[in-house]
């Protein structure tokens, strides 16, 4: 198995790959959230026709589960990027977000 890895470090990777071929020009918000969407719209797409027990066996074909994991990988690489580039830090925000949440939908 690979070694630890935090958001932080995966974020470093991200801008050291990116800065090893002169992309970060292109890393302004609007363009991470323009390619976080259509990153996101390619996973919809697996699921797209699917039904609902054909969705919640995606990951039992290996060619489906191949192509959800690089989705998924996109979309995680897209939003961190995002959040590096406007100094947010994403676990923080979901965890107010959850507490947020928490307030207003307290469970009954």
């Amino acid at each position: 198995m690979t070694e630890h890895l935090d958001v932080a470090k995966l974020q470093r990777r991200l801008a050291e790959f990116a800065a090893a071929r002169n992309w970060q020009q292109y890393h302004t918000p609007k363009n991470l959230v323009s390619a976080l969407s259509v990153e996101a719209s390619e996973l919809v797409e697996i699921f797209q026709w699917l039904t609902p027990e054909e969705s919640a066996r995606v990951m039992d074909d290996p060619d489906s589960a191949h192509r959800v994991r690089d989705e998924v990988a996109d979309v995680l690489a897209y939003l961190l990027q995002l959040c590096e580039v406007l100094g947010i830090d994403p676990l923080a925000a979901l965890d107010a977000k959850i507490d947020r949440n928490e307030g207003r939908f307290p469970a009954p």
